[in-house]
């Protein structure tokens, strides 16, 4: 079987810590290649202002086209109406049976997951890979873990990282203050930032 990660987000921007959560996800799970999924409409976020799908696309492609094994995936951006996580998995596996999914996610949604639409046909078709945060200990990780196995039957590895504290929103608010965010983001991020005055 092919083992393929999944790194789902908004990606808006995509920055440095994404990329390290997914390169630390493809080494300690022999993973062939991780898939960087930006989403199309994300219902979750239907309050919120989110910059254009392509827009977010480009800049997820610039970050990872120099990685080989990081590939950017289309597939919520080009799908119409809201994106749906269990709905992207379930058409993966119609689509490549041959392939086992690890989806990679932070501390935070490992807790929100159960609000997710139909997080039982999410479990079914994948793998999670949950990264520790500085907010949450490996002893929470470990009782949410077991509380997630024992509804859903869902398979749940910790994945070790060291944490980098930045977020899409401190980027953007540190664009919109006029201040450097060369350590975050990768070069052609920044300049595609800058060139088309996101954030501002």
């Amino acid at each position: 079987m092919k083992k393929t990660g999944i790194m789902g987000g908004t990606f808006n921007p995509i920055h440095n810590g994404h990329l390290t959560l997914a390169q630390k996800a493809k080494e300690q799970f022999a993973l062939d290649e991780i898939l960087f999924m930006p989403c199309g409409e994300p219902y979750m976020k239907a309050s919120q202002k989110v910059t254009s799908g392509q827009i977010r696309a480009a800049m997820t492609a610039l970050a990872i086209q120099d990685t080989p094994d990081f590939v950017l995936s289309m597939i919520e951006i080009e799908h119409q109406g809201n994106t749906y996580t269990y709905e992207t998995l379930e058409f993966l596996k119609r689509e490549h049976p041959d392939t086992e999914y690890y989806f990679i996610m932070g501390a935070d949604n490992l807790f929100q997951i159960t609000k997710w639409a139909m997080p039982d046909r999410i479990f079914k078709n994948c793998c999670i890979l949950a990264a520790v945060r500085e907010d949450k200990t490996v002893a929470d990780m470990e009782e949410q873990i077991r509380y997630l196995q024992q509804k859903y039957h869902a398979v749940i590895y910790l994945l070790k990282t060291d944490c980098m504290d930045v977020s899409s929103s401190d980027i953007r608010r540190k664009v919109s203050q006029g201040k450097s965010i060369e350590e975050y983001v990768p070069v052609p991020v920044r300049n595609y930032i800058a060139e088309k005055g996101l954030y501002l």
